[in-house]
């Protein structure tokens, strides 16, 4: 990548960082990213999304069709990071890196479409929206925007992981997200006559105690995973003990056995343990994101590409969701994390001092372009 592209590139990330917008809402930045695509020669495909953008370059006819995808949208937490191109929406912040994503595919979009002509295939676009929501994924799919793709690519900036780094693993590298939120029915009265109730504080503590077990005493001690009780509320006043309770959180996994034995175990104990108490649960599911599961085969293809740029490393699986496993339930896919700090001190993704630095970007762009061009003529024909 010349220095000309990456001085570019740097002021696009910038601009994006000054103007967030929320899952949904990323109007302005598909206006944006359609300009900068079509002032390259760049083929915007027609959509019925109303936010995100899809741009295709190559021919179909030739080879596979390949999918590149970023996320786009940002995160409702006020910046404190003290940048010089420091957001300008109060309240709006890209916390989570999606700015430099998009860059990066942008980038890549710009390069692979100087090589279009040579292409041994397809690649199509797919700047995101409303990953942040867990919501935009399955909307690029009903939309149809994965129809004849072989497999499809992504990353993550990670600031643990050093400027040059490359992080993958087959299989899990990310967890399946699950969310509960759990209301406990009991009885109210004088805290002075705790014998004339039902108390839903007692039965919650109970139930948020025994919920621990769920990883400690039903997982194989080889199996990872998460359970967080992250809020809970009940009462209003020191005297009186409440009628309700209630709790929310969630449960992190890694693979579909242990994702359906934690919300199985989870009815049970939330359910029983309320009854030993005289209370009742009612309880709201909300399933997230499944398991970001790479596929073996495709990860070798990209860990043997990506090792001719980078410094190319396994890495632990991390317990935040991604709705990039989405896309891998239908079509095989990859995604990897590449390093954006790198230091002690760096903040990580989703606070408000995050910081990722931009000498990643020609490290990211490379990613997507020399990985799209292998995968291009590993792949068979659709």
């Amino acid at each position: 990548m010349t220095e000309t592209l990456q001085k570019e590139l740097t002021a696009i990330r910038h601009k994006l960082h000054q103007h967030p917008e929320l899952s949904g809402h990323e109007v302005e930045t598909t206006r944006f990213l359609t300009q900068q695509l079509r002032a390259h020669g760049i083929k915007i495909v027609p959509t019925e999304l109303a936010t995100g953008v899809i741009a295709e370059i190559g021919d179909a006819t030739k080879g596979p069709t390949i999918a590149l995808r970023a996320d786009i949208d940002a995160l409702p937490i006020t910046e404190a990071t003290g940048l010089p191109f420091t957001s300008k929406k109060t309240g709006v912040m890209h916390a989570c890196g999606h700015d430099l994503h998009q860059t990066s595919l942008l980038g890549a979009a710009f390069l692979l479409q100087e090589q279009a002509a040579d292409l041994n295939g397809l690649v199509r676009l797919i700047f995101q929206p409303a990953e942040e929501t867990h919501r935009g994924a399955q909307q690029v799919i009903t939309a149809g925007q994965l129809t004849n793709v072989a497999a499809i690519i992504g990353y993550h900036n990670h600031p643990k992981l050093k400027v040059g780094q490359i992080g993958l693993r087959p299989h899990g590298i990310m967890a399946g997200v699950d969310q509960f939120a759990v209301k406990i029915t009991g009885v109210g009265a004088h805290a002075a006559t705790p014998q004339s109730a039902i108390d839903p504080i007692v039965a919650t503590s109970a139930i948020v105690q025994n919920l621990q077990t769920i990883v400690s005493r039903n997982f194989s001690p080889l199996s990872t995973g998460v359970v967080s009780i992250t809020h809970i509320e009940s009462g209003n006043t020191w005297n009186v003990l409440p009628a309700t309770a209630f709790f929310e959180g969630t449960i992190r996994t890694f693979s579909d056995h242990d994702r359906a034995l934690a919300k199985r175990r989870f009815y049970q104990i939330v359910e029983q343990t309320a009854a030993l108490f005289g209370a009742q649960a009612t309880i709201e599911w909300f399933e997230g994101p499944a398991v970001t599961n790479n596929d073996p085969a495709l990860t070798q293809v990209v860990w043997a590409e990506s090792k001719t740029f980078a410094e190319t490393i396994e890495v632990e699986p991390a317990t935040a969701g991604e709705d990039f496993a989405t896309y891998q339930q239908i079509i095989p896919g990859v995604f990897a994390f590449i390093g954006s700090n790198g230091a002690k001190e760096a903040s990580d993704w989703h606070h408000d001092d995050f910081i990722v630095r931009d000498e990643m970007l020609p490290i990211a762009v490379m990613y997507y372009v020399k990985n799209a061009i292998r995968l291009l003529h590993e792949l068979p024909r659709n």
